[in-house]
C-alpha cells in the first residue's frame, strides 16, 4: 500500500502536460505525484507528467537522472534524509531509495541541477519541481492532504465606535460622523432630507435597543432594580412582601329625623359613598363607603344621654366600661354588637360647645345585651351598657350637667348610635368587557399582562361584619399591611377571578392573578400560565369592578365626611374622630433596606426560648417564658405569658394565643398557655414628715406612689403590673428612693418589713432585695380585702 502525494496545482499540470514545440513534441517535463512505499517508508515512487530522460521520448533529451538530481529538505528531529540510489526508471516513473526514514513532519522533494547548484534541470518546469511528502503513511487523518492556498480579502481598518454612546442623541451624532467620513460629499443636515431622516431612525431604533439592554441589566438585582414590580419579586424570594399601602377607615355617625330601615330594606345600604366635601386630592373629592348595611336608623339613637344618678359633677373614669344610659331598651334598640360613640359636647367648666375637648370622643363596641333597670329614686327608665375591655375609656369624660335656661338641664357629653364602618375608596362598577383592560382582549400565545385604566387602586383588609361583632371597636381601625389585598374582581369565561399575593399557591385551574403596583399608581395584572393559575383562553375580555382610593389621603380629620351620595332626606352624616389606618405604598428604597434581612426574621420555634420570644410578639404580651415538659406519651411546651397591664391569662386569651403561635409550633409537640407565679410582697417603712405638713396628705400620696394603677398624671404607680415581669428582683433601694420622691417625705426611718406574705424574712433586708425565680412576677396590690396579693403599710412620724 502506498500514499500519494500530489502537487497541488492541477491546472498547470494540464498545462504542462499539453505544452508542445514547434514539431508537436512535448518539451517541459514537472513531477505529477509521488508515493512512499508502504513496506519500508523508505522508497520513494515519483510519477512524472513526461517521460524521463534517457527513456524514449523523454523530456528533457539528455542524460538519465541520478540520486544527485533529487534533495529531500524539511524534519524535525530527523533532518538528515537523503537519497541514495535510483532504483529504476521506466516512462515517466523514477524509483528513488533514501537513507532512512523521517519523522511525522512534512518534507519535500526537490529536483535540482545537481548537489551544488539549486537551480531546476532545463526542461522542468519550476513551479513541478517540488512535491510535499510524509513518510507516515499509515497515520490516517480526517482531512484531505492537499494543501488550501486562500486569499484573504484585503483587510480594512475597523470603524471607530464610541461605546459610550446610550441614548438618541449620542446615536444620531456617531451615525452622522461615520457618515462624514465614508461619504465626504454628503453634507445635508436638514431635517427632512431622506438621509438625515435615516440616520434618525436608526438612532432611534438604537435608543430602545440600548434601553431594554441596559434595563435587563439593570432590572436584574435587587440593588439595582427600578421597577416596582422587579423590587417586589426580587423581595418575595426571600420571603419579604412589598406592601402597596392601604386604606384609611373611620367610623360614621348618622342622625335622623325620623326612624327608617328594615331588614328587608336597609336605611343604609353596604357601599354607600360619603364624600370628604371641603377634601381634594388631585383634582377629585376622596370618597368612603360603608363596610356593612346599617339596617335601621332610629332617632332615640341620635343623641342618648349619660345617667349621672342625681350627680350634677360626675365623670367617668379613665378606663371605663361600662355606663348608664338614659331610656327603655326597647326605645333605644341596642343590641350587643352595635357600637356607640361617647363624645364630649360641651365644655367640662363652661358649658359652651365652643369649650368641647373634641379629643374626648371615643367609639366602643358593647359586648354584653343592654339590661333595662329603674331608678327607685326617680322613677326613670335606664338601659345599662357594657363594652369591650380594648375599648376601655382613654380619658375621663365628664358628664356635668348645666342648666339649659328653660327649666331643663344638658350634658357635657352625649353617646351616639346609628354608627356604621365606612373605608377609603370609590367603587368603578363594571361596564363593557374589557373596556377598563388594556389590552381588552388576550391574545393567542402570549402570556396576558393587561393594565388596568384606574389609578390609585384601593388595598384594603378583609372584614367579615359577622366576626367583627364579637370583637372590639378599636380592632376594626387595627390594619396590618400584611393582610391587606387589591380591591378588584374580574368576570370572565363564566366565574370570578380574583386577586392573590402570589400565584406560588394556585393550581393550573384557579382563576387568580397578581396586582402590580406601579410608582405612579397604575396597575397591571398579572395572569397564570397554565402551571402556576390558569392561564386566560385567547380572545376572552374580562369585566373589571375595582375601587380607587387608598394611602395617607384618606386620613382625613374629624367632621369632615358630611355628604351622602345621593343624599337621603333627613339624614345627616359626619364622623366624630379622624379616620385612620391610611398607609401611602411602601417605597422601593426601603424595601431594598429591608427585605435583604428579612430571611433572618426566625418564623418556627424549637427550643424553649423560640417559644417565649414567638409568645412576645403578640400585641398583649409582655414578656414569657417557656418551659418544656415531658407529659406521659410526649412533650409539651408550657408558655408562660405576663399579660400588658397585668391582664389575667383568661380561657379567651389562651385561645388566641394559641392560634397565634401554631404557625411557630414544631410538630410532635403540645403546647399550653399558662398563667404566671405571682409573689405577694409584705412591706412596712416608718417615714419621717416634713415639718408643717399634714401625714394625711402624705400618707395618701406614699399610696399613690406605691399603687398598682396609672396615675392621674400619666405615671405610674411603683407596683403598677407593666414595671415587673418574670424573675425581676424588688430591690429595697428603689422603694426606698421612690419614697423619698415623694413631696413631705424627709427621711426613711427604717424599713419594718420587707419579705414575701406570708413567710418569715429570709434576709431580704440585708440583701436587699427579694429574689424571685424564673416564672415569678412580683405582686403588690394592697387591697385590704385580699392581703394575699401583698399588703403595704406605713407608719408616719412628725408632720401635722
Amino acid at each position: 500500500m502506498t500514499t500519494q502525494y500530489v502537487c497541488h496545482d492541477r491546472r498547470r499540470r494540464d498545462l504542462v502536460a499539453a505544452a508542445t514545440d514547434g514539431n508537436g513534441q512535448p518539451f517541459l517535463n514537472g513531477i505529477d505525484f509521488l508515493e512512499v512505499s508502504a513496506a519500508d517508508h523508505q522508497t520513494l515512487v515519483v510519477h512524472f507528467i513526461q517521460n524521463l530522460p534517457g527513456q524514449a521520448g523523454g523530456v528533457p533529451a539528455g542524460p538519465p537522472l541520478t540520486a544527485g538530481n533529487f534533495r529531500i529538505e524539511g524534519g524535525v528531529r530527523v533532518v538528515d534524509v537523503r537519497v541514495e540510489t535510483v532504483v529504476g526508471t521506466a516512462g515517466n516513473v523514477v524509483t528513488l531509495a533514501t537513507n532512512r526514514t523521517g519523522d511525522f513532519a512534512t518534507y519535500t522533494l526537490r529536483i535540482v541541477t545537481s548537489p551544488v547548484v539549486d537551480e531546476v534541470p532545463a526542461g522542468f518546469d519550476p513551479l513541478l519541481s517540488s512535491v510535499d511528502f510524509s513518510f507516515k503513511i499509515h497515520c490516517d487523518s480526517d482531512f484531505d492532504c492537499a494543501r488550501q492556498d486562500a486569499c484573504p480579502p484585503p483587510s480594512v481598518p475597523a470603524p471607530y465606535i464610541s461605546y459610550l454612546a446610550k441614548d438618541y442623541a449620542s446615536f444620531r451624532q456617531l451615525a452622522l460622523d461615520r457618515l462624514a467620513i465614508v461619504m465626504p460629499d454628503w453634507r445635508e443636515r436638514n431635517q427632512a432630507d431622506l438621509g438625515v431622516t435615516l440616520v434618525e431612525l436608526l438612532a432611534y431604533v438604537g435608543d430602545q435597543l440600548s434601553y431594554a439592554q441596559d434595563s435587563v441589566a439593570t432590572e436584574a438585582y435587587l440593588g439595582t432594580a427600578r421597577r416596582r414590580a422587579s423590587v417586589r419579586r426580587h423581595a418575595r424570594l426571600v420571603d419579604y412582601f412589598m406592601h402597596d399601602g392601604a386604606n384609611a377607615r373611620a367610623w360614621l355617625v348618622f342622625e335622623t329625623q325620623a326612624d327608617r330601615g328594615n331588614v328587608a330594606a336597609p336605611a343604609v345600604p353596604a357601599g354607600t359613598p360619603v364624600v370628604a366635601a371641603a377634601t381634594a386630592v388631585d383634582g377629585g373629592m376622596v370618597v368612603f363607603e360603608t363596610m356593612h348595611p346599617l339596617v335601621t336608623l332610629k332617632v332615640a339613637l341620635n343623641a342618648m344621654a349619660l345617667y349621672t344618678w342625681g350627680d350634677t359633677r360626675c365623670c367617668l373614669p379613665k378606663g371605663a366600661t361600662r355606663a348608664t344610659l338614659e331610656g327603655a331598651k326597647a326605645l333605644l334598640g341596642l343590641t350587643r354588637g352595635d357600637v356607640l360613640v361617647l363624645e364630649e359636647v360641651l365644655g367640662a367648666e363652661s358649658g359652651l360647645p365652643e369649650d368641647a375637648d373634641r379629643t374626648h370622643r371615643h367609639a366602643v363596641r358593647l359586648v354584653e345585651e343592654p339590661v333595662e333597670r329603674i331608678d327607685p329614686l326617680t322613677g326613670a327608665v335606664l338601659t345599662d351598657v357594657a363594652w369591650h375591655g380594648d375599648d376601655a375609656l382613654p380619658f375621663p369624660l365628664c358628664l356635668n350637667e348645666f342648666d339649659d335656661g328653660g327649666g331643663g338641664v344638658k350634658r357635657a357629653a352625649t353617646a351616639r348610635g346609628n354608627v356604621v364602618l365606612a373605608d377609603h375608596g370609590a367603587t368603578v362598577g363594571s361596564r363593557a368587557p374589557g373596556e377598563d383592560l388594556q389590552p381588552a382582549i388576550v391574545a393567542e400565545g402570549q402570556l396576558y399582562r393587561p393594565l388596568l385604566k384606574g389609578i390609585g387602586l384601593t388595598h384594603a383588609a378583609p372584614y367579615d361584619h359577622a366576626s367583627a361583632l364579637a370583637q372590639s371597636a378599636a380592632s376594626a381601625l387595627r390594619v396590618t399591611t400584611r393582610t391587606v389585598l387589591p380591591v378588584i374582581a374580574l368576570r370572565g369565561e363564566g366565574e370570578t377571578w380574583l386577586p392573590h399575593r402570589d400565584l406560588f399557591g394556585s393550581d393550573r385551574f384557579a382563576p387568580d392573578f397578581v396586582v402590580e403596583m406601579d410608582e405612579d399608581g397604575s396597575a397591571r395584572l398579572r395572569f397564570g400560565d397554565d402551571l402556576l393559575g390558569r392561564k386566560p383562553s385567547p380572545g376572552t375580555a374580562f369585566s373589571a369592578t375595582y375601587r380607587v382610593g387608598n394611602g395617607k389621603a384618606g386620613n382625613v380629620g374629624a367632621e369632615a365626611l358630611t355628604q351622602l351620595v345621593p343624599p337621603i332626606d333627613g339624614v345627616r352624616v359626619r364622623n366624630p374622630m379622624p379616620a385612620r389606618g391610611g398607609v401611602d405604598p411602601e417605597p422601593s428604597r426601603e424595601v431594598k433596606l429591608y427585605a435583604p434581612q428579612a430571611f433572618r426574621t426566625q418564623e418556627r420555634a424549637v427550643t424553649e426560648a423560640d417559644y417565649a420570644a414567638a409568645a412576645q410578639r403578640h400585641p398583649e404580651v409582655q414578656r414569657a417564658a417557656a418551659t418544656r415538659r415531658w407529659t406521659g406519651s410526649w412533650y409539651t411546651m408550657f408558655v408562660t405569658v405576663d399579660r400588658r397591664g397585668g391582664g389575667p391569662v383568661d380561657g379567651a386569651f389562651e385561645e388566641a394565643l394559641r392560634e397565634f403561635l401554631e404557625p411557630f409550633r414544631m410538630a410532635g409537640y403540645d403546647l399550653e398557655i399558662d398563667s404566671p407565679r405571682y409573689v405577694a410582697l409584705d412591706i412596712a417603712l416608718t417615714i419621717c414628715v416634713m415639718p408643717h405638713t399634714s401625714r394625711a396628705v402624705v400618707r395618701q400620696a406614699l399610696l399613690d406612689a406605691f399603687s398598682n394603677r396609672d396615675l392621674p398624671d400619666g405615671s405610674r404607680g411603683f407596683f403598677h403590673p407593666d414595671n415587673f415581669t418574670f424573675g425581676r428582683p424588688v430591690y429595697l433601694s428603689q422603694v426606698i428612693a421612690r419614697a423619698m420622691d415623694v413631696p413631705g417625705v424627709q427621711s426613711v426611718m427604717s424599713v419594718d418589713r420587707f419579705q414575701r406574705y406570708g413567710e418569715d424574712p429570709h434576709g431580704e433586708i440585708d440583701e436587699g432585695f427579694v429574689p424571685l425565680y424564673r416564672l415569678e412576677i412580683a405582686r403588690l396590690d394592697n387591697d385590704p380585702s385580699v392581703q394575699e396579693h401583698g399588703r403595704l403599710a406605713f407608719v408616719l412620724d412628725g408632720g401635722l
